[in-house]
């Protein structure tokens, strides 16, 4: 008795009875107020790098291609000419970076100009037009396919030697702005590319982007499901949300038919391993006779794996009957501390759609690094240099190529034929492109820092709502009127620095990994062995110190909504008064765990089955108006649904979730506080008081002493 009373104090003294404690506490004060000031500056530097970017920044790259000039098509003066040509395709050099040609194009060293519409029609000048005019060859049959500026009664074999205008045309179709070829068309003969394929040239391209076709046929889904994809969504919230509501009615059964089904795989899977030993056993297959080998598959076919699964499946279920005798009392206790979540969140409806406003604040966190960073990358101001086809000719030896020049001032009449002022990238070296990694490294910083926050700021309010139930002595009529903005108002005001100080610590550690990730994927495939052994074990010591914060700032958030200290007190008594319980800890953390992936499993499969059979017409006798509707890809909309089904089902039990370890700690802390006295009588529900064999000592009905 002596030493667990010892081992208990070694994770600090219980907490001691407090007359004026009537659950989270009103009279309170700041917390972290330099964390809280740190905080707020750094968002003002944060909206200050965004206000850098959008007055240097030039987003219109991204989203419009630019023509030789670097004037963008579709905008300005290129307002009507939307779609970007390539006077020459077969010279670039084409990629299957679908952002990568989103944002820079092709490479091409060939003129690029902006054109109304795509070439619908193959054509090739002919030996008889090289000596009539652009206008009469072009300008005249409405071939608008030429550099601006160029004049009508210039010959065409001269705007062909100094590449104004194009030589032949391919039928093309736009993709991401762009006119590209068709994979199928015919290669006009022309010198150089005779024997050239379209089909080898763009059709890589072409069929990994296939853009236009693919989004049309997407939206065209989209257009006709919606409504049912929204009906689905539906399905799912009343599923989830009856699931949580419906627990204090079938918690304990459905906790114990589970345990059963864990069982009785795990005894099935004794079973199997037992029956495929057996028979390659009598086989005499054995892994001597194998060897070593990489391919896996080949070890299901020796006996000494099927005795090795066959040893660790009987030890996990001796584990877990263990388990069921030796703590079926604190199993009992979780299932009643779920019961009673979902009781609080039947009082307390409101916070189960509370994760909306955190979804909306994180949404704005992403936007806004997003169009930041995306402003960032796109700042600078736009280079121009001499470029020329081919610099070997005869008058190109004089030119200094690859140096700036004006664009507006196009060298046309240039003894080098072909030289052109083209659009190169935008300079880096201004103050803020100087200083473009810093500022897109703050960005990070700041996106991973506001992130984390807003999901604490939704665990402390949860936190202090549910507490507020737990420590309300007569349930409903004690819990206050409006909990959860009395829980909102009060951590704003109080409590922003402590969960700044929480989500920083995260941060740092979320930064590491990513940092420890992208030197791992630079220095791949350049590791021996034991570099990737020691990388891998760093990667896992992060991981887990990640995952150990979590759980620590998680309980630290509550400690803050019920007692109003700071972030490192509340984490110290939260983790102090979690080891002092750390056997239930475990117990009700994996019998949720089960809970809850189960509701999430019945939930997802149930609107993943349901949308199945729907989409793909399995569904007969519905009649005309709820018949599934054509579509070109039936799956789009089926895992729509069940990406939908699954977010919803994760935002409900995740509040569920917040609410067991709330009412967990709030349980605790009653435990050590109060004896069942009158004077010092428990808050925990009957159903607790009797898997207890506790009882308080005041009459029902009565009030608490003061």
């Amino acid at each position: 008795m002596g030493g667990k009373q010892d081992q208990n104090e070694a994770y600090g003294k219980p907490a001691k009875y407090d007359s004026s404690f009537r659950g989270p506490i009103k009279n309170r004060s700041c917390t972290d107020i330099i964390c809280c000031v740190l905080f707020f500056l750094f968002i003002l530097g944060y909206i200050a790098v965004g206000l850098v970017a959008w007055v240097y920044g030039d987003p219109q790259q991204v989203l419009y291609p630019r023509n030789s000039t670097g004037a963008y098509c579709g905008i300005g003066e290129n307002k009507d000419k939307p779609y970007l040509l390539y006077f020459n395709i077969f010279s670039c050099v084409l990629t299957t970076n679908i952002i990568g040609i989103t944002q820079n194009g092709p490479e091409c060293p060939t003129p690029q100009v902006c054109v109304s519409s795509c070439p619908e029609f193959p054509w090739t000048v002919e030996t008889a037009q090289l000596s009539q005019t652009v206008g009469q060859v072009f300008y005249a049959a409405n071939r608008n396919f030429c550099l601006p500026g160029v004049p009508g009664d210039m010959q065409v074999l001269q705007s062909l030697r100094q590449e104004l205008c194009p030589s032949f045309l391919l039928p093309s179709t736009p993709a991401l702005g762009r006119c590209f070829p068709w994979s199928n068309s015919t290669v006009p003969e022309l010198p150089g590319i005779s024997n050239m394929s379209i089909a080898q040239g763009i059709s890589g391209l072409l069929d990994s982007l296939n853009a236009r076709d693919i989004s049309v046929r997407i939206f065209e889904d989209f257009a006709q499901s919606w409504y049912w994809i929204l009906i689905a969504l539906g399905v799912a919230l009343v599923l989830s949300l009856l699931f949580i509501l419906l627990l204090r009615l079938v918690a304990g059964p459905l906790v114990f038919v589970l345990i059963i089904g864990v069982l009785g795989v795990l005894a099935y899977g004794i079973y199997h391993s037992w029956e495929e030993y057996r028979v390659l056993r009598d086989k005499g297959a054995s892994i001597s006779q194998l060897g070593f080998t990489t391919n896996l598959s080949a070890y299901s076919s020796v006996q000494e794996t099927w005795l090795a699964a066959l040893i660790v499946l009987a030890v996990l279920e001796g584990i877990l009957l263990l388990i069921l005798i030796f703590l079926r009392q604190r199993i009992r206790i979780a299932i009643a501390l779920l019961e009673e979540a979902s009781r609080a969140v039947g009082q307390m409806m409101s916070t189960m759609f509370y994760p909306l406003f955190t979804f909306v604040l994180l949404l704005v966190c992403i936007a806004y690094w997003a169009m930041t960073a995306l402003y960032l990358a796109t700042s600078g101001q736009p280079q121009y240099v001499f470029w020329a086809p081919n610099v070997s000719l005869s008058g190109c030896e004089k030119v200094l190529m690859n140096t700036s020049c004006n664009p507006m001032d196009q060298p046309v009449n240039s003894s080098c034929p072909g030289l052109m002022c083209v659009f190169q990238g935008y300079l880096s070296t201004g103050l803020v492109q100087r200083s473009l990694f810093n500022l897109q490294i703050y960005g990070v910083l700041g996106l991973f820092w506001t992130i984390n926050w807003v999901l604490a700021l939704g665990q402390c309010v949860l936190a202090g709502a549910f507490a507020s139930f737990y420590w309300a002595f007569h349930k409903p009529r004690d819990i206050p009127t409006f909990p959860l903005s009395s829980a909102f108002i009060r951590t704003l005001r109080y409590h922003t620095g402590s969960l700044a100080f929480g989500a920083l610590i995260l941060t740092l550690v979320q930064i590491a990994r990513v940092i420890l990730e992208y030197i791992d994927h630079k220095l791949r495939g350049t590791q021996n062995p034991m570099a990737r052994c020691i990388m891998c074990c760093f990667k896992c010591c992060l991981w887990c110190l990640e995952k150990f914060i979590k759980f620590l700032n998680r309980n630290a958030y509550i400690m803050i909504a019920v007692y109003g200290k700071n972030f490192c007190v509340s984490a110290k008594n939260a983790f102090m008064l979690l080891m002092r319980n750390i056997v239930r800890v475990v117990v009700l953390d994996k019998v949720t765990d089960l809970l809850l992936f189960f509701g999430k499993l019945l939930v997802v499969g149930g609107v993943g089955v349901l949308s199945f059979f729907f989409f793909t017409g399995r569904i007969q006798g519905l009649g005309k108006d709820i018949e599934s509707p054509q579509l070109n890809y039936y799956w789009l909309p089926i895992m729509t649904s069940i990406l939908g089904a699954y977010v919803i089902a994760s935002g409900f039990f995740s509040v569920f979730g917040m609410c067991v370890d709330t009412l967990f700690l709030c349980f605790l802390e009653d435990l050590e506080r109060n004896d069942g006295s009158v004077d010092r009588p428990y808050y925990m529900s009957k159903a607790l008081l009797k898997i207890l064999g506790k009882k308080n000592e005041m009459p029902p009905g009565d009030k608490r002493k003061k």
